[in-house]
């Protein structure tokens, strides 16, 4: 346990990638083709969730941002969705007897268009037949029987009155549609000037009679209403006629096209039922007033006839797969666009537009599920679809503009889709608790590893990988050397000398930077130094915050001593982590000890800026203090233990290895040297335990005494767990090659108290009492004095 520790050799601090085996120059050289890389697990739910059908096998995809999920799931999911059958079209077509609601055509892929096509050239028929089918000599001569039979009645009627009229001494006269009565005097028919200039008796008595015929009139005429109906209905029925034998072969030809989709034969049948009203409408009625042109007229037919075809499908192009990178509620279930006629918001099923849902139906939809929680209704009409499995297009708000305007009801559409979630495990693991109806619809879960093991398996894929990002961006080749680099950087990013960063998005980012400047040096490749230069260049950019703390120790500002001894007072190491600045800072910790009974107490947790896990590791140091000097006197001490000149909130428990050995150091009053600093987690048992960000930690050290000189006396004591996490740069390893600068890996407590203070902590014998001349015997000491001044205190 206290045995003495030797330096970590230069060569496990940073771990070495070699591809020679690889024997290649360059990237260009390297033959294969990626796949997956890595994340077995990940791989086997995708591969299980897919393939699996029936409802409630959708997928949630959670992983760490920037590992490349979305691209990984993207390609993995569309290489199977190319194997399987293209799934149908869909169309909304007019509903003749209810517009507001129209209907759902389905189709086999790749029928769409031809639809279209056919119906396109049903609609140019249709205008080369009308209007000349009405000018046909048979319809005219139809018409104009129907005319005569109406003319001949009437004029039948008018002769009676003509007769009736005539003996009391009163013409006749039909001008269109209006009968006249004039009175004659003299034979000859006056008009109103005329008859006023006649004598009241006789204008008298004209009236009378007048008003007789005119009572005979309407005895005569008393069926014309009837007569009238009858000869439009005619009208009518032969119009009707002259349109169903006008475009019966037209039909019949549209039926012979599409004779095997049974669906677009429904539809034909309805077009032959209404057609010819609408044909009727269209060019005899609006005809008469010539207020309509054949453009306007081929414009309205084409908004009865022509099928709005939401989607499309080629036969062979397997299931369609759709990211939607923004999942509204208009952009998942689509939308029903509106035109304005006199100010009047109108619409109709052309109108109708396809969301991602319909556009993935019998495929894949990827969503987002952070911007999916974020939208208003997306996520409960998602759910509810998915179990319905139905979609229907539905306005879950009103549009106030659109208050008093008439809207469309489309028929539901049959949805047969598998979601595909992207999201982070904070929120699945709370959809799954505050939404039960959660697991009932995403039962698989495809969680994506933060590191992938290296192996020679995975670093060739990863060369791949890295290989075709180059080549899809027109990057210049890696050198093997940067390659070597790249990779390196991954282990860095990795925090592990046999582990693979998940992350390959920032691999790509070093990529493209160095690509960059190796334009500068007009280089045909991309080198080793291109890539250090452009992890120098992302580190300086990022760096102003480190570079200003560090200003302000070398200032004096904050105080860290790197040289001398000092009673309880050492250097721990923390890290911060600012944006995509990450980096390590060496903080003072101090210890007070006096005459008391409080215990150790943990400033930063009384003026509650210390975090939970902080002072848990206050309390585990409490712990192993009375474990090792209160079980033969009672520990009655007052401690106070602090982070010097840290005014935010400080979490974590890297630095309890610290604060024990500054406790110990105030208690005994054994000196600490100020040229080590030392980070570490500890245990009741005194055992030390790994940490993170150890890299960055022993690197903002290193930084801090370069600056003032490397004398050889400085170095990093970090847990012995820690060193497979050690990637250190290439500067700190030269240092220690070069003898300035030593890093020290512990596994106790006692060996970083030996380290610090060159004197054996000692070990208890049969009565519990360490070595007077050791650290914890003179700790020992010192705290029985304590407990004896406290006693007597308390008994004065």
């Amino acid at each position: 346990m206290t045995e003495k520790v030797l330096p970590l050799a230069p060569e496990a601090l940073r771990a070495r990638v070699d591809l020679s085996y690889l024997n290649i120059q360059t990237t260009a050289d390297v033959q294969g083709e990626s796949s997956f890389l890595g994340q077995p697990r990940a791989k086997k739910s995708l591969e299980f969730g897919i393939a699996m059908r029936g409802g409630g096998y959708n997928l949630y995809v959670m992983g760490d941002s920037g590992t490349g999920r979305n691209s990984l799931v993207s390609k993995y999911v569309k290489e199977l969705a190319d194997s399987q059958p293209a799934p149908s079209e869909w169309a909304y077509i007019n509903n003749f007897e209810v517009t507001r609601e129209p209907y759902a055509l389905e189709m086999p892929a790749g029928q769409g268009n031809k639809l279209k096509e056919s119906i396109d050239q049903f609609i140019s028929d249709l205008m080369d037949t009308f209007p000349a089918a009405f000018e046909n000599p048979t319809y005219q001569r139809k018409r104009t029987g129907i005319d005569k039979e109406f003319n001949k009645r009437y004029d039948a009627a008018l002769k009676v009155v003509e007769r009736f009229a005539n003996e009391k001494e009163v013409a006749v006269i039909a001008d269109g549609g209006s009968v006249m009565l004039l009175p004659v005097v003299n034979g000859k028919a006056l008009d109103d000037t005329e008859f006023a200039q006649l004598p009241e008796e006789q204008r008298t008595s004209f009236q009378d009679r007048i008003n007789a015929i005119e009572g005979f009139l309407n005895e005569q005429v008393l069926e014309l209403p009837t007569w009238r109906r009858k000869s439009s209905e005619d009208f009518r029925q032969l119009n009707i006629t002259t349109v169903q034998q006008a475009i019966k072969p037209l039909l019949k030809e549209l039926e012979v096209k599409n004779k095997s989709l049974l669906s677009v034969l429904r539809f034909i049948r309805e077009i032959k039922n209404h057609l010819p009203k609408l044909i009727v409408d269209l060019f005899i009625e609006e005809s008469i007033t010539d207020a309509t042109s054949d453009q306007e007229r081929r414009a309205t037919i084409e908004r009865w006839l022509k099928p709005n075809l939401m989607v499309q499908h080629e036969a062979n192009e397997g299931a369609p797969v759709v990211y939607e990178m923004l999942p509204t509620y208009q952009n998942l279930f689509g939308r029903i666009e509106y035109t304005t006629q006199q100010g009047i918001p109108n619409t109709n099923f052309q109108l109708i537009r396809a969301g991602s849902l319909l556009k993935a139906n019998g495929g894949y939809l990827i969503l987002d599920a952070e911007k999916l929680l974020q939208e208003p209704f997306a996520y409960d009409a998602l759910k509810l679809a998915l179990k319905s499995k139905e979609l229907k297009m539905e306005m879950p708000f009103s549009d106030a503009t659109l208050m008093h305007s008439i809207t469309l009801s489309p028929q539901s559409i049959d949805l047969d889709v598998k979601v595909i979630l992207l999201g982070s495990r904070e929120i699945y693991y709370q959809l799954q608790e505050w939404d039960p109806e959660f697991m009932e619809l995403f039962r698989v879960p495809v969680d994506f590893d933060s590191f992938i093991p290296r192996t020679r398996n995975t670093v060739d894929n990863l060369i791949l990988r890295i290989k075709d990002y180059g080549e899809e961006k027109n990057f210049k080749p890696l050198t093997r050397n940067a390659l070597e680099r790249l990779i390196e950087y991954s282990l860095r990013e990795s925090e592990h000398q046999q582990r693979i960063s998940a992350r390959i998005v920032r691999l790509f980012k070093v990529f493209a930077e160095a690509d960059f400047i190796s334009g500068h040096d007009q280089s045909e490749f991309i080198t080793e130094q291109h890539i250090q230069q452009a992890l120098e260049a992302a580190e300086y950019r990022n760096g102003r915050i480190a570079d200003q703390m560090l200003s302000e120790i070398e200032e004096g500002t904050i105080l860290i001593d790197t040289e001398g001894e000092r009673v309880g007072c050492i250097n721990g190491l923390t890290v911060m982590e600012i944006g995509e600045s990450r980096f390590g800072s060496p903080a003072r910790i101090t210890s007070t000890v006096h005459v008391g009974g409080k215990g150790v107490v943990d400033i930063e947790r009384e003026v509650e800026l210390g975090q939970s896990l902080h002072s848990k590791g206050v309390m585990i140091l409490s712990g192993f203090l009375g474990h090792e000097f209160g079980r033969r006197f009672p520990l009655t001490l007052s401690a106070h233990i602090a982070m010097e000149q840290s005014y935010g909130y400080i979490d974590g428990d890297s630095a309890t290895v610290a604060e024990y050995c500054s406790l110990i150091s105030a208690i005994a009053q054994v000196p600490i040297k100020q040229s080590i600093a030392i980070t570490g987690s500890m245990n009741q048992l005194g055992e030390v335990q790994a940490i993170g960000g150890v890299n960055e930690k022993i690197e903002g050290f290193f930084k801090l005494c370069q600056l003032r000189g490397l004398k050889g006396e400085h170095g990093v004591i970090v847990p012995a767990d820690n060193v497979k996490h050690l990637m250190l740069s290439p500067e700190v390893v030269e240092a220690v090659k070069a003898g300035q600068f030593t890093i020290w890996a512990v596994s106790h407590v006692y060996q970083a108290l030996r380290l610090l203070s060159d004197i054996e902590p000692g070990s208890p014998n049969e009565k519990l009492e360490f070595p007077a001349d050791s650290v914890n015997g003179k700790a020992q000491t010192e705290l029985k004095t304590l407990c004896e001044l406290y006693q007597e205190a308390e008994e004065e």
